[in-house]
């Protein structure tokens, strides 16, 4: 590319930085490697607040889920040296795992296949927040009680931060050292990612680190409340220098070469189809080219890593602010290199403005008691939530709406006035119900519920005309939530989190009177409470 071509690439980067440079708050920053070379790296806001310091080349943040694809990068590299197969049951080298009835591989892991339930949302079942300080082995525990499975090993598709820790676990029980360690011996080091570490502590100071906030009000923030402790799931910190030099390394293959391959090798599941998750990274077309990319997620702190192989392009944006949206900064700066390319398809465009504004509204799954919003934004801009995940809708090259994550599948149509056709993960597609207004809450919902494996009694009672639930859980008692009717006996549990106003789909169920509380969440699928006795 010439230097005019450069010149143009940013300043169409820098107008999407804009709005954060106007802003005075937290920020974003943007890197493009070009044909080998960091080309464009571009920055808006600022890394603190307090301090007044400005986000810049050498600024390092929270990268959450980018941080997966090194996790599966070091099992990789034990599987070509022969201490592990990708086949291997996970129980072989995890004993204090349940013997599920189909065994679960390292392989199913990696690829996000397994059906262990997500041990973040385990958490919250029982009132606890990324902010609630809690202990690594408290996720552990959570994994290791769970006896039911969300599907089949194999079978479909749903993302689970457990699978990566369980993952970085099998790295320190056959490496002899910590996950921490073995990345920077064995990949940080060598590459000179000289800003990339694992921090399993998040209240470690860590020089350089832009500080994660919220937005609270017109031009006001406050700082994001974590406390989870961090590992193979999320627990990097790095640079966009730094993830430039790991999506070269992909290129020049100066590490890794025998097995650099593998990370985004796809596999399908039992039925035959795709699964666009790789290991750690997520494979899909746009714009009739291929990416591979993974996004990261944390109170504060989003990223995107976006790569298109077959042009030696990558873009990494990533911000300090809750409210950022790097997956679409990263996508306006990719279109900005891509745009007069040769074979490269346009922007796919949006449904007409009145069939958006026809989508709005609640759809239910009959089969499963899923619920689905569908919005607009103040910009007339289509947005999908499921429990409470808000995201932007992308349009697809057949007219369809699709979630913009990479830890999601979820694709929607319209079906006439009062319905909508969904596919998700694996083929599987539905037809979803329109809900309409008017809802009552099922009768006979007070009393006192109890999971084992979630280690968590909810009791729900009624007051000042409000149906509401307290979890006591395994480490807090948390707050009230609030119940709210959908359809018949399905209703919504509201449980606001540090990420987002999230929600719990529970169907009520029946013998006579209620027995018991299937609750399915983005990650935790068909956990039973049973009813134990009356509430007072």
């Amino acid at each position: 590319m010439t230097d005019l071509d450069i010149a143009l690439i940013e300043r169409r980067v820098d107008a999407v930085l804009a709005p954060w440079t106007a802003a005075g708050g937290p920020g974003m920053t943007i890197g493009v490697l070009l044909d080998g070379r960091l080309a464009v790296h571009r920055h808006a806001g600022f890394a603190s607040l307090e301090h007044r310091v400005p986000i810049g080349p050498a600024t390092r943040f929270r990268i959450a889920s980018v941080s997966k694809q090194f996790t599966c990068a070091a099992i990789l590299m034990l599987a070509k040296e022969g201490r592990l197969s990708l086949e291997d049951e996970a129980r072989q080298h995890l004993p204090e795992l349940p013997a599920y009835e189909q065994p679960v591989t390292i392989a199913h892991l990696m690829h996000n296949t397994s059906g262990i339930r997500d041990m973040l949302e385990i958490m919250r079942h029982g009132g606890g927040d990324l902010g609630t300080p809690i202990r690594l082995q408290d996720l552990i525990d959570g994994i290791t009680r769970q006896r039911t499975l969300n599907f089949t090993p194999g079978t479909r598709f749903l993302y689970s931060n457990s699978n990566f820790l369980l993952l970085g676990l099998i790295v320190e029980r056959l490496s002899g050292e910590k996950l921490e360690d073995f990345l920077e011996r064995r990949i940080f080091a060598p590459l000179g990612m000289r800003d990339t570490r694992m921090t399993p502590n998040v209240s470690e100071a860590i020089p350089n680190l832009a500080t994660g906030y919220f937005p609270d009000g017109p031009g006001r923030w406050t700082r994001a409340a974590h406390a989870f402790p961090l590992h193979g799931e999320g627990g990097l910190v790095s640079s966009v220098t730094d993830l430039a030099l790991w999506a070269r390394n992909a290129s020049t293959r100066r590490l890794g070469a025998e097995w650099l391959d593998e990370l985004p090798k796809q596999t399908p599941f039992t039925n035959g189809t795709v699964n666009r998750y790789a290991r750690g990274l997520v494979v899909r077309p746009y714009r009739g080219l291929e990416t591979v990319s993974h996004g990261g997620l944390w109170p504060g702190y989003r990223t995107e890593f976006l790569k298109v192989p077959s042009l030696d392009l990558a873009v990494i944006a990533i911000c300090n602010a809750g409210d950022g949206d790097p997956n679409l900064a990263a996508h306006k700066a990719l279109d900005a290199v891509l745009d007069g390319k040769p074979g490269v398809h346009p922007v796919p465009s949006l449904l007409p403005k009145e069939a958006l504004e026809s989508l709005v509204g609640r759809y239910i799954d009959p089969v499963t008691a899923a619920t689905l919003d569908i919005g607009l934004s103040p910009e007339g801009k289509p947005t999908l939530a499921l429990n409470g995940l808000t995201v932007a809708a992308e349009a697809t090259e057949d007219g369809r709406l699709a979630s913009s994550r990479s830890s999601s599948v979820f694709m929607v149509r319209p079906a006439g006035p009062d319905a909508v056709e969904v596919e998700q993960d694996a083929g599987v597609t539905g037809l979803w119900r329109r809900v309409q207004p008017g809802a009552a809450l099922p009768e006979g919902l007070p009393g006192t519920y109890r999971s084992d494996e979630m280690a968590t009694t909810w009791t729900v009672t009624e007051s000042d005309g409000k149906t509401l639930v307290r979890a006591a859980g395994p480490v807090v008692n948390g707050p009230d939530w609030e119940v709210e009717p959908i359809a018949d006996d399905v209703v919504r549990l509201h449980i606001p989190g540090t990420l987002m106003k999230g929600w719990l789909d529970v169907r009520v169920l029946r013998d006579g009177g209620v027995t018991a509380l299937e609750t399915s969440g983005g990650r935790v699928k068909r956990a039973l409470y049973r009813r134990v006795e009356d509430a007072a």
